[in-house]
């Protein structure tokens, strides 16, 4: 119990640290276009992806402990499914939906996470729905069911970028589970490329767990030998790894006994049914939701920091060249006045005239060539600059390992809109300032978050409870943290 709500207090500190600290200048510099928190305010989410054969629905059942999705080997349904559990059910009563709700609601009501979904169109909202089920299964986490995967599908046929969805919803889920069928191991075009290019790019290898489910199915030890092998061997080529990721074997056993008239299936004796194995790493899910979210605001972080450093490279190069500009437009407009000079000293007609008026005369030129330029060529060649800078974007920052490369590659088109969009007119010490305050965030929060987890794990109950009743971490420590030297952000 302590353990517990020490580990809830963290978690609202990191919520409050990332409502506080990073959402003002996520917003500010349209880093995100809604508060950071609204993703990871809400439960942990369990994200199940696979082909429409592969036996999500029958696996979510069997987790709740009735028949709550639709079952069947043809699509039986294309919308995305949140199923959470309905608080105000009693828990001794049989397991059912007690509530569902659209697209448009969950979408707009602000304790759910998914108001950065609408971005995907009123289509998408039509295929998007809540059930609330009074299963104990959900008592600490919500699943979201997905639409099956398909071979030969395309945006235009569901009427939103399907892929695009996926990458949000893996990107707020504490888990994710990717199930195959032993008819379409690893071959489903969808599937191929939300394993090679969206979830690597929007969640953590550690999240995502593979399962070849319906094993039942195989004609025998053999048949599902070969299946495993291709699955194996897919797996290799699509996410180009050498070292083939853990890949759960699992069966309904209702289903299976069910089979008993069609084939033998006497080789699943064999086998272990790691069902239940699936079923205690899903529900581990709050664990895992306090390092996810330590990695949150570790990731968003080190990517604000990341924008604003390019930001700030930027405001000093373009202070940089105006000053320069300025200098030489000065220097030329010198030239020509003291040019006029000359040539009023040295013309005939000009020779009698007071030396004070050739001054004057040669002074007004210089401002003149000067005013000239403040008013035509400056504009013109900041524009270049402005335009060359741009195109030469990654210059701004420094690419020197490969967890640079990779923040640089998630914020370069947001760095490169905000840039143009000020046309470069921001702030040189605001944007300044908050880098510092975003690497304070950086450094601090993923760091004592997990060493106050680590602590936690070691104590014994006696150490616990006097633990969980001292100050918080995040709270009760202020350290001085210094951004990293760059010669870029000094």
């Amino acid at each position: 119990m302590y353990r517990d709500n020490y580990i809830k207090a963290l978690r609202t500190e990191l919520l409050e640290m990332v409502a506080e600290q990073l959402t003002p200048v996520a917003m500010r510099y349209g880093y995100s276009d809604v508060p950071l928190e609204t993703t990871i305010k809400w439960k942990p989410q369990v994200l199940v992806l696979g082909s429409y054969s592969s036996g999500k629905s029958t696996l979510i059942n069997d987790f709740l402990g009735a028949r709550i999705q639709a079952t069947g080997q043809a699509p039986t349904d294309d919308s995305f499914t949140i199923i959470t559990h309905d608080d105000n059910q009693a828990a001794d009563g049989p397991v059912q939906v007690s509530e569902t709700r659209d697209g448009k609601f969950l979408l707009n009501d602000s304790e759910y996470p998914f108001e950065s979904l609408k971005k995907h169109g009123q289509r998408f909202a039509s295929h998007f729905r809540l059930k609330k089920v009074n299963s104990p299964f959900l008592r600490n986490l919500a699943i979201i069911d997905t639409p099956g995967m398909l071979d030969s599908i395309t945006e235009r046929d569901r009427g939103y970028n399907y892929q695009e969805v996926i990458g949000d919803l893996a990107q707020i889920a504490d888990l994710v589970l990717v199930l195959f069928d032993p008819h379409k191991a690893g071959t489903v075009r969808e599937i191929h490329t939300s394993l090679r290019e969206t979830l690597p790019a929007r969640t953590f290898e550690d999240r995502v767990l593979f399962v070849l489910n319906r094993i039942d199915e195989c004609a025998s030890m053999i048949d599902l030998l070969r299946v495993y092998g291709t699955l194996c061997w897919n797996l290799s080529q699509i996410t180009g790894r050498k070292d083939i990721p853990m890949i759960h074997l699992t069966y309904s056993t209702q289903e299976a006994s069910a089979r008993k008239e069609d084939h033998d299936i006497s080789y699943l004796r064999y086998l272990e049914n790691q069902r239940e194995e699936l079923k205690k790493a899903v529900l581990q899910a709050p664990r895992y939701r306090l390092d996810n979210l330590a990695a949150f605001v570790e990731t968003h972080g080190e990517r604000l920091a990341h924008f604003l450093e390019a930001l700030i490279a930027y405001r000093k190069r373009a202070r940089k060249f105006r000053l320069k500009a300025f200098i030489t437009a000065l220097g030329a407009s010198l030239a020509a006045g003291a040019a006029a000079f000359v040539l009023m000293m040295a013309a005939p007609p000009m020779a009698g005239i007071d030396p004070w008026i050739k001054t004057a005369a040669a002074g007004g030129t210089a401002m003149i060539a000067l005013l000239l330029w403040a008013l035509t060529l400056r504009r013109f060649f900041f524009t270049r600059f402005h335009k060359k800078t741009l195109k030469n974007i990654n210059n701004l920052t420094n690419l020197q390992n490969q967890t640079r490369r990779d923040s640089w590659e998630s914020i370069r088109e947001l760095v490169a809109h905000y840039i143009r969009r000020t046309n470069g007119n921001y702030s040189l010490s605001e944007a300044r300032r908050e880098y510092s305050a975003i690497w304070k965030v950086y450094e601090r929060g993923s760091k004592e978050i997990r060493e106050a987890l680590k602590e936690l794990e070691t104590l014994s109950d006696k150490e616990e409870i006097e633990f969980s009743q001292g100050p918080l971490k995040l709270v009760g420590q202020k350290r001085r943290h210094t951004p990293p030297p760059s010669s870029e952000t000094g």
